[in-house]
């Protein structure tokens, strides 16, 4: 009897096996998304092999949407489902070779550190403890899951509500980008610090309405980038559906009740080893107003946290020509406001290296508590 086995049969677990007669040849496929062929996210648990050099082959690795990502890329791994650390990996343009021996019986391995549904409701349940947080459901997805909105801000606060900047923050629009999750949850843990001078400043003179989970049947079913039924929800802010793409149309019908002054949708990249934002340049209404705080908000974000830099990102797109179905641009045209995409590697930080994690959950925490002095700064 084979003493290997490999589990997914957890939240977000995702990968197919081949071959797993040798510990030293395991061979898997990295499984394509429910309902849509985008392939590049695993998680999945190997049991039974307890100080075993295992060496596990991605076959198929070539093969998935972003190839070029597993370019400089390192696999993580688990004992505990806590601390996440990165193993030997290897790719020669078709197969991912990633090695190591593990210390216990049951180890487990991802693309990126899991932010499981559970951990979700358990970041909703802190947050709305705070005198500071009101939390509303907006409705459900596609397989009937919660779309929650907390809305944050200072009720003692001496600005008037109605001249307050209305900030939003989403998060988790493409499943399989869990940091944005964490992301979130370092955003939120010090917006909601009663001592904090920046957080005390923006609770006065702004409220927040965040969306911590966009996507949570693509993230339960181990998605990389669409919802259950398929759908890429960062191509559906143009003509959203209550059939298909029922969490984009629920947040963007309450962005049309309240109104934005600044937006920030939380993303992964897997390609680019940088911390970077990207602009809406391309809308038909982008002013000069806007490009100033733009600026501002990269000089600011720049010289206050070294994880962040602004000289890679994407290339900018010519005027006029955003595609209007994606998020921030959608948000932009649509408010003439500030709006940022912000986007975190899948691999490392290549100015800041961290060999042992790479980019890691903890550092996109800190990232998402590095940004609020941007926020501030562009009132």
């Amino acid at each position: 009897m084979n003493p290997l086995h490999i589990s997914t049969a957890f939240d977000s677990g995702a990968i197919e096996v081949l071959s797993l007669a040798d510990h030293r040849n395991i061979q898997l496929n990295i499984r394509s998304d429910n309902a849509s062929a985008f392939t590049q996210w695993f998680h999945f648990s190997l049991h039974g092999a307890a100080g075993l050099p295992v060496v596990l082959h991605f076959m198929n690795a070539g093969q998935c949407a972003y190839a070029k990502g597993w370019q400089d890329y390192a696999v993580l791994a688990s004992l505990d489902r806590q601390h996440w650390f990165r193993i030997e990996t290897q790719f020669d343009g078709q197969v991912m070779t990633a090695q190591t021996t593990p210390a216990a019986q049951c180890i487990y391995f991802a693309y990126f550190a899991p932010y499981s549904w559970e951990q979700h409701l358990d970041m909703l349940a802190v947050a709305t403890a705070s005198p500071y947080v009101q939390q509303e459901r907006l409705g459900a997805s596609v397989l009937g899951r919660d779309i929650s909105l907390l809305r944050i801000t200072d009720a003692e606060s001496a600005v008037p509500l109605a001249d307050r900047k209305r900030v939003w923050v989403i998060a988790r629009q493409h499943p399989g980008e869990s940091m944005a999750s964490w992301f979130v949850e370092g955003l939120l843990e010090r917006l909601l610090d009663a001592a904090d001078s920046v957080a005390r400043a923006l609770r006065q003179r702004c409220v927040f309405h965040v969306v911590p989970h966009m996507n949570p049947d693509g993230a339960v079913l181990g998605n990389l980038r669409t919802n259950a039924a398929g759908a890429n929800l960062n191509r559906e802010w143009l003509d959203p559906s209550m059939e298909t793409s029922p969490e984009v149309f629920l947040v963007r019908q309450r962005m049309l009740e309240i109104g934005v002054d600044c937006s920030l949708d939380v993303h992964g990249d897997e390609v680019l080893p940088y911390n970077f934002v990207v602009g809406a340049e391309g809308v038909p209404n982008y002013s000069p107003r806007v490009a100033e705080l733009e600026a501002l908000f990269r000089s600011t974000w720049v010289a206050t946290c070294p994880d962040f830099q602004s000289d890679y990102g994407y290339a900018p797109v010519a005027p006029g020509a955003a595609n209007l179905s994606l998020a921030t641009n959608w948000i932009a045209q649509q408010f003439g406001c500030l709006a940022f995409t912000v986007e975190m590697p899948f691999k490392d930080n290549a100015n800041l290296p961290d060999p042992l994690q790479g980019w890691s959950a903890e550092r996109s925490r800190l990232l998402g508590a590095s940004v609020l002095p941007a926020v501030l700064a562009t009132l």
